[in-house]
């Protein structure tokens, strides 16, 4: 039997993929492979004397706020401090920054040789064996440097666990919540907005090319398989790719419900990447091979016109609440909501956004903290009409000396929802 030509079997896939005849996902990526080339290859890695500066930032709030020392466990603040990149069990892993002075890592035993690949910053590592406590070697080195009755910041995302273990280590020490990490990452530098701004590249050319292969028929795993090749083609690592079609737009996070596309009914795309440890997230809505009605255009436009105003009440020096509280007076003048109710803006205006794809501060009612050079949001202010429909165009922000500045421009028209 004749072995098939590649080509021929990509054809049968075009026709097939809204089907289920082919794997969508093997169809996308021949498709991408031939048409995109990435976008990452001129980027700058967060480096040494990024994180060195990190570090001595943190440092000089800790001594102005007196605290002592902070401990950190695996995730997203690990890596901005220390380039190390590990998952959380039960095995404790931790850094801890003291106020002066080079950092703490400690690690279970075995594990050393793979945590020594990232550390990106010098500093001591300590090992502990399956048998002993992890918190020993953290209060020896705290205790050396005269703060076993000193204040320990306690980053925010740290287990429970970790936090009663290092009591009963360190019973006269205080233990704190850590107002030093946040404040850091909450306010990126221009290396951190330049690698948020590639990922928004990533993602808005992967939709360029995915959003005329939208076909009647295709399912949300049909179109996210396009969305996931093009992305991981122009050199973005894929977070996310919410696909809701028809009714299931009208919930912002989806509906169980099988779902199709189908002429005359919105599509809405969520979707997201990370490029070097920074993210993107962006969201475009519009109605699929038909002329909007009139209902869908003006949602479409309310929308549209609600991030103008999350954008224009975006201001240094005003609370972060106020952007979420103009966006819904506005709309509740058109006769959405009131507050959250339905028809209407169900979820906040929007969130930050780094290097994970929500992070402090949020752009919701009551958020009194001040707008500064650096911040980064999301502006989502979608639209919900159960049974019905749902529209969310969402683009990022990043406030600069002279006001907000886009990642990601918002499209123009319902007919043009891409850019």
């Amino acid at each position: 039997m004749p072995t098939p030509d590649r080509r021929a079997v990509l054809r049968l896939a075009a026709v097939g993929i809204g089907v289920g005849l082919v794997s969508p996902r093997l169809f996308a990526q021949e498709k991408a492979a031939e048409a995109l080339a990435s976008l990452t290859g001129d980027i700058t890695p967060i480096g040494k004397a990024e994180r060195a500066d990190r570090l001595a930032r943190a440092q000089a709030l800790m001594q102005r706020d007196g605290i002592d020392a902070l401990l950190i466990e695996p995730g997203a603040s690990l890596i901005y401090y220390s380039g190390i990149r590990w998952h959380r069990s039960e095995r404790l892993t931790a850094l801890v920054i003291p106020a002066s002075g080079a950092p703490l890592v400690v690690c279970p035993f075995f594990e050393k040789p793979s945590i020594d690949e990232s550390l990106s910053i010098p500093a001591e590592v300590r090992v502990w064996q399956e048998h002993e406590s992890p918190y020993a070697p953290i209060a020896d080195f705290l205790s050396a440097k005269g703060f076993a009755k000193g204040r320990i910041g306690i980053e925010e995302s740290v287990r429970y666990f970790a936090v009663d273990g290092l009591k009963a280590a360190m019973p006269a020490a205080t233990l704190m919540k850590d107002p030093v990490t946040r404040a850091l990452r909450m306010c990126k530098t221009a290396a951190e907005i330049a690698l948020m701004q590639k990922a928004a590249d990533v993602t808005m050319a992967a939709y360029r090319w995915t959003y005329p292969q939208v076909r009647a028929g295709m399912t949300p795993a049909d179109i996210g398989a396009l969305m996931t090749a093009a992305t991981k083609q122009l050199g973005g690592k894929v977070e996310f790719n919410l696909v809701l079609l028809g009714e299931a737009a009208a919930y912002p996070h989806g509906s169980g419900k099988p779902q199709a596309v189908r002429a005359g009914e919105v599509v809405l795309m969520d979707c997201g990447c990370t490029v070097e440890d920074y993210q993107s997230d962006i969201s475009r809505s519009w109605v699929h091979d038909a002329t909007p009605t009139a209902q869908q255009r003006k949602v479409w436009n309310d929308v549209a016109q609600g991030q103008k105003i999350a954008f224009a009440t975006a201001r240094l020096g005003a609370p972060a609440g106020a952007v979420d509280d103009a966006v819904r007076g506005w709309y509740e003048a058109q006769g959405y909501g009131p507050g959250y109710a339905l028809p209407g803006l169900s979820h906040r205006t929007g969130h930050g956004i780094g290097m994970e794809g929500h992070e402090p501060v949020n752009l919701v009612h009551g958020e009194t903290t001040k707008l500064d050079v650096g911040m980064c949001f999301s502006n989502e202010p979608g639209l919900y009409l159960p049974g019905t429909m749902g529209i969310r165009m969402e683009d990022c922000f990043h406030m600069t000396a002279q006001g907000p500045a886009w990642f990601s421009k918002p499209p123009m028209t319902i007919e043009q929802p891409i850019g």
